[in-house]
């Protein structure tokens, strides 16, 4: 079993006996068992022109990074400086390390 975040809450016996009889007592939800959840299929399976759809406008899906995971160490005025024009930060701190190169600021070893 995955490690828990501290915030979660797990149900009392109690607690969980009173779900299940909720569930089992509204006619528009079920519990899902094993059975259910053998015969579940993807859902680009089941309906992939929503899918082709969402996938469009959210980024086309999984497609190969063009970048590369690193980590650095930067001063922490620079680090603060790109971190307050907020969201995408790191997109431009991207773009600044390419003008730079491009200007020639930064020469190749």
């Amino acid at each position: 079993m995955p490690k828990l975040k501290p915030c979660t809450i797990i149900p009392t016996a109690a607690e969980d006996a009173a779900n299940r009889a909720a569930i089992q007592s509204d006619p528009d939800t079920f519990e899902l068992d094993a059975e259910w959840l053998a015969r579940a299929r993807p859902a680009a399976e089941v309906h992939p022109q929503i899918v082709r759809r969402h996938r469009q406008a959210h980024g086309g899906g999984a497609v190969p990074s063009a970048k590369e995971r690193v980590t650095i160490r930067l001063d922490v005025d620079i680090a603060a400086h790109f971190r307050a024009t907020g969201p995408g930060w790191h997109a431009r701190l991207n773009s600044t390390l390419r003008d730079a190169i491009a200007r020639g600021s930064v020469p190749p070893k």
